[in-house]
């Protein structure tokens, strides 16, 4: 099963974003638009899940993510991958937030723990807004974007999500952990 875990924006934020790309999506109709409802912030990337390792990889997150407090979050300007790159493949909004990195850490342990391979390149929190075959002229897809907006929101919970490569909902949560205070 191809797996990631995520957590989402809010509905206040997801609109906010929506409307600083509309414009975007007119001028740049050659990228490909990801849909609203598909924003999402992957803390940790985990592909092709063996189905006799995901109990495992269940219980290693539920050590870390059952009663794990919310995280307060925020916008974080315009980005693309690759990085600073004249030609971009993916467009997206960055995202920052206090202990984050320490989160992706946990989770990059668990899933190791639980014996799933776990991608060890540098965390870039994003939204992936837009991809483009061919790459796109950077900035030109900035220019299109204009001043990134600023919203943050209180995570409310942190799934793991299986992305499914086709149909009308592409990603469903095998788990769902819901963060509050403690």
């Amino acid at each position: 099963m191809r797996s990631f875990v995520a957590l989402w924006p809010s509905p206040e934020v997801v609109e906010t974003l929506d409307r600083a790309v509309r414009h975007a999506r007119r001028r740049v109709p050659e990228a490909k638009w990801t849909r609203r409802e598909e924003w999402h912030l992957t803390l940790l990337f985990l592909g092709e899940v063996d189905g006799a390792l995901m109990p495992g990889l269940i219980d290693a997150l539920d050590h870390i993510l059952d009663g794990y407090p919310p995280l307060d979050l925020s916008l974080d300007g315009w980005g693309v991958f690759p990085l600073s790159a004249p030609r971009a493949s993916v467009v997206w909004s960055g995202v920052t937030g206090e202990r984050l990195i320490g989160l992706v850490d946990e989770l990059r342990e668990a899933a190791r723990s639980a014996g799933v391979r776990a991608e060890s390149r540098p965390f870039v929190p994003h939204l992936t807004l837009a991809r483009a075959r061919p790459p796109l002229v950077t900035e030109r897809i900035l220019r299109a974007l204009g001043p990134p907006p600023r919203a943050g929101w209180r995570s409310a919970r942190i799934d793991l999500v299986e992305s499914r490569r086709v149909g009308e909902s592409r990603y469903r949560a095998v788990r769902s952990w819901e963060t509050f205070v403690r």
